[in-house]
């Protein structure tokens, strides 16, 4: 059992943790939440013992070990390999094997009828079941297994350390934790560098751990499904629910209901306590009442509403109309060095179409959309945008280019010159630059804060075509929710690289998995995508997914197949699937041309019909009343069509995808 006793930490004037104490069980899973900046990755250094409290101590058993993983900032050996490092973390086991070698010579040498061999045998005995014991003869396969479930090939064992970007080294640190088994796991936001398929096999992971753990995530999907308990920091103390994540909320909201009620009954207290003392103050014989009174007010704990219950909202402005046809790759090719990420890549994104762009990370998600937001370069092939379509970008490293000597404001302003102010500092506001912040130099703020600086300045950019590369991963709770719901009620098209599903699965209605040189395309949300892809699995089909991006060449293909065998087997496949879609396709593309000529048409009637002078003529407006209805029942005949149509050749692209 661990304890945690009266812990308190002061940041200069902020009571970060005031004397929070509670005991953490063996075996329980607990969601660590709260605000950002509320103290949860302090707390969890408190913990790990890498900060000490002012106040307070934590305790547990000689025999408990607690291994934690903080967000960033790991800094593993540049001269070891993949497999190295991670067998690093098992010196003891390792030293413990040489000691065993170093007692066998021992005893080889020793005459058998000698005093000290039976000794020596005993101490050998005890050696290797303490050996035995510690999973060193099983210790190269789960080994392999961890870093194969975190989204490592066989071939990424043998890799530098050096080859590989922060996301993958966070794995790397992330391997050596989990297989390290310690009896009070620490992890803090572990899901950012997971991709969805990494993410699954850690849930799983997790779900069979035999100690104890504690989590920070911003995922509520991934706490749902893994936590049992719920610590939540607010304001420097520490509230208890006895369930995961969405149980933590219903309770949290009945909490502040309660605390709301309990504020205006005390609210009401003071004033009448306030008047009575005001009345009586100068009256001697009411002297000891108002003294009383003015005690009273001065004992009272004064009960505070939390800072969160305040609602804000944020919505996208309406988007120019875009051509029925977004963008569309013909044929792409993209090499880096020997590594061929794409090789005849076609995909069509549709007006209205939004899209969760998920797969095993370095199969080429990112370069994927950076091709289709016009920022990435490709060797060969077609990239044609459609009529009217504008972009707007966002990825991590965005923030980087931020102007280091400007404030956030300015960096806003600059953005959009005629928003007016209250507007600025709304979605500043959703994405935690509050007061003062707002005027904070982009030089002071942190990594995640620039992220969240550079998502509020592309929001600002009108664009009927919105790219977003993980935007989540330094949002909170409360922003993500804000940035959801804006998405929900957005018009335009969008595409979105994410690992969150709880975030995705409200606002999409097409994910689009991408794996080495080929692309499937499923029209639901990420959790009927999951519910497929389990299907899939289970009927025998290979789903096995990538690693980290390689600077060694490869097959792309079948085994066993030549490149040229391979191409040719691709395009006898397309020229088949070509010859499905085409009778479909001749339907769709009138059906397409009509819907944009009757919207365009129900427009303009709409517009002209929101003209004052309208209705002055009888005649003219029964007349444009009636078009108008014939339109729109028109219209659903027609979408209809076009639906069935839509939902077979999805069908034939799907059966062509799993082929």
């Amino acid at each position: 059992m661990l304890s945690l006793n009266n812990i308190s930490l002061t940041f200069g004037d902020q009571n970060l943790l005031n004397g929070i104490s509670t005991l953490i069980n063996p075996g329980e899973r607990i969601g660590l939440v709260g605000p950002n900046g509320a103290g949860k990755s302090t707390l969890l250094k408190i913990i790990a013992g890498e900060i000490t409290p002012d106040e307070g101590a934590i305790n547990t058993s000689k025999e408990a070990t607690i291994g934690y993983l903080p967000q960033d900032g790991v800094d593993p050996d540049p001269t070891c390999t993949v497999y190295e490092e991670v067998e690093r973390a098992f010196g003891e086991i390792r030293n413990l094997e040489q000691q065993v070698r170093q007692k066998q010579q021992q005893v080889s040498q020793l005459d058998k009828e000698s005093p000290h061999y039976q000794q020596a045998m005993d101490q050998l005995g005890t050696m290797q079941s303490k050996l035995e014991q510690s999973g060193a003869y099983t210790l190269q396969s789960d080994i392999e297994k961890v870093l194969m479930g975190l989204g490592f090939t066989p071939g990424d064992f043998n890799r530098s350390t050096t080859e590989f970007s922060g996301g993958w080294l966070m794995r790397i640190a992330l391997a050596k934790l989990l297989l390290q088994r310690p009896t009070y796991l620490l992890l803090d936001e572990p899901t950012n560098h997971l991709d969805i398929e990494s993410l699954r096999w850690m849930e799983q992971f997790l779900k069979n751990y035999e100690g104890t753990v504690i989590i920070v995530s911003h995922d509520k999907a991934f706490l749902n499904e893994i936590t049992n308990r719920t610590l939540a920091l607010d304001r420097g103390d520490l509230h208890d629910y006895a369930g995961n994540y969405s149980y933590y909320r219903e309770k949290d909201k009945e909490r502040q209901e309660h605390l709301r009620k309990a504020y205006q009954n005390q609210q009401k207290e003071i004033k009448e306590t306030q008047e009575f003392i005001d009345r009586f103050r100068y009256k001697a014989s009411k002297a000891k009442q108002v003294q009383s009174r003015i005690k009273k007010l001065e004992k009272m704990d004064k009960i505070e509403l939390d800072e969160h219950e305040e609602e804000i909202s944020f919505r996208f402005p309406p988007p120019e109309r875009s051509g029925a046809v977004v963008m569309k790759l013909e044929e792409i090719r993209k090499q880096y060095d020997s590594n061929v990420v794409f090789d005849d890549l076609s995909y069509a994104v549709d007006r209205g179409d939004k899209i969760a762009v998920v797969g095993p990370n370095g199969a080429g998600k990112s370069t994927m959309i950076r091709i289709i937001a016009g920022l990435e370069d490709f060797d060969s092939g077609n990239r044609e945008p459609g009529h009217n379509v504008t972009t707007s970008y966002f990825a991590q490293h965005q923030a980087d280019e931020l102007e280091l000597d400007k404030t956030v404001f300015e960096i806003m302003r600059e953005a959009a010159p005629k928003a007016k102010e209250t507007r600025l500092r709304t979605i500043l506001g959703c994405f935690l630059f509050q007061g003062d912040d707002v005027f904070k130099k982009v030089s002071v703020l942190s990594g995640g804060e620039k992220s969240r600086l550079a998502l509020a300045r592309m929001l600002l950019m009108p664009a009927n075509l919105l790219i977003f590369d993980e935007p989540t991963n330094h949002l909170d709770m409360q922003s993500k929710q804000i940035l959801q719901q804006a998405l929900e009620q957005y018009e335009g098209t969008f595409m979105i690289v994410s690992h969150d599903r709880d975030f995705l699965d409200p606002i999409v209605n097409k994910v689009l998995e991408v794996r080495p040189n080929t692309t499937n395309t499923f029209l639901g949300n990420v959790s009927y995508y999951l519910q497929k892809v389990e299907e899939r699995e289970n009927s025998g089909r290979d789903v096995t997914g990538s690693g980290p991006p390689s600077t060694s060449s490869g097959s792309n293909g079948q085994h066993g197949l030549s490149r040229k065998e391979e191409r040719r087997l691709e395009a006898q496949k397309r020229q088949k699937k070509y010859a499905r879609l085409k009778p479909f396709k001749k339907k769709i593309d009138p059906l397409e041309a009509t819907i944009e000529q009757k919207e365009a048409r129900k427009n303009e009637i709409e517009q002209l019909m929101a003209a004052p002078d309208f209705y002055e003529d009888e005649e003219r407006v029964k007349e444009v009343s009636l078009e108008y209805e014939k339109l729109k029942a028109e219209l659903v005949e027609v979408y209809a069509e076009w639906e069935k149509l839509a939902v077979k050749m999805s069908e034939i692209e799907e059966e062509f995808s799993s082929d």
